[in-house]
């Protein structure tokens, strides 16, 4: 019998999915549509209407040049994001369960956060060169950054009763570490990687308008160049649903992952 076995008391009610949820999230997008066609139509914004932003999306999506940067943007998150977190969680870890640890790297770590991504670009770029080694450079930190915080925090957060009660059932470090920090902590986890996920996108847009070649970003400066609002819109869009459907995967990830834990 587990460890965490023993020590639950009861086992916690799982969130279920309703399709009362997906309705509201419809309405609720819908009538955001809805007051930026009024707003738009009511001359009150110079922004451009949905139907120019959508006819702009199709002509994009039938020249492929959409399809194309949304390629670029995703394959840099996607390889940033994945290094920072495969990195950050055994450092969270380390730093969590090792006082000594925690004291050498969380000044670097702290210090490494208050500094804004996009002050770092000048200085890959001219380290790493011009191609995708500083974009994926960036993100990664950025990534990373969040995540380690994150896990860090969920390591000695782990409520003191848990630890003590394994050890009386004759636990040693090593099973404490597997069946009750590691499952007490993955909530944690999981919030960072939301977070750098969002850290991850706003930086490549950030990388991309500085120095790149494709991207969604890319497409926004180039468009900013012409007063091409609709192109510029449909970039956002484009970053948003991708942004969406990944932190969608990371929410239903934690829920599949953590039903042990209380939720409202």
């Amino acid at each position: 019998m587990s460890v965490i076995s023993d020590i639950d008391i009861a086992e916690p009610k799982r969130r279920r999915w309703a399709p009362g949820n997906l309705i509201w999230g419809l309405l609720s997008f819908a009538g955001g549509i809805g007051l930026w066609w009024l707003a738009t139509a009511s001359g009150a914004s110079e922004l451009p209407d949905p139907w120019s932003v959508l006819t702009r999306m199709i002509e994009l999506g039938i020249d492929g040049q959409l399809w194309a940067d949304m390629y670029a943007s995703l394959r840099r998150v996607l390889i940033g994001f994945a290094l920072g977190a495969l990195l950050a969680v055994p450092v969270g870890f380390f730093m969590g369960w090792y006082r000594l640890a925690r004291v050498i790297i969380d000044p670097w770590v702290q210090f490494l956060r208050v500094i804004p991504p996009l002050a770092i670009i000048p200085l890959a770029i001219v380290t790493l060169g011009i191609d995708e080694k500083p974009k994926i450079f960036v993100i990664f930190l950025a990534a990373f950054l969040s995540a380690v915080v994150s896990t860090y925090q969920g390591v000695v957060s782990v409520d003191r009763t848990y630890i003590n009660a394994a050890r009386v059932l004759g636990a040693g470090d090593r099973t404490i570490f597997a069946r009750v920090i590691i499952p007490a902590s993955t909530p944690f986890i999981l919030v960072g990687f939301r977070i750098g996920l969002g850290s991850a996108w706003a930086t490549v847009v950030a990388a991309e308008l500085i120095a790149a070649q494709s991207g969604l970003g890319f497409r926004m400066q180039q468009a900013q160049l012409y007063y091409d609002l609709p192109t510029i819109f449909v970039s956002l869009v484009a970053i948003g649903v991708l942004g969406l459907i990944m932190d969608r995967i990371v929410v239903r990830a934690e829920e599949r992952l953590t039903h042990w834990q209380e939720r409202v």
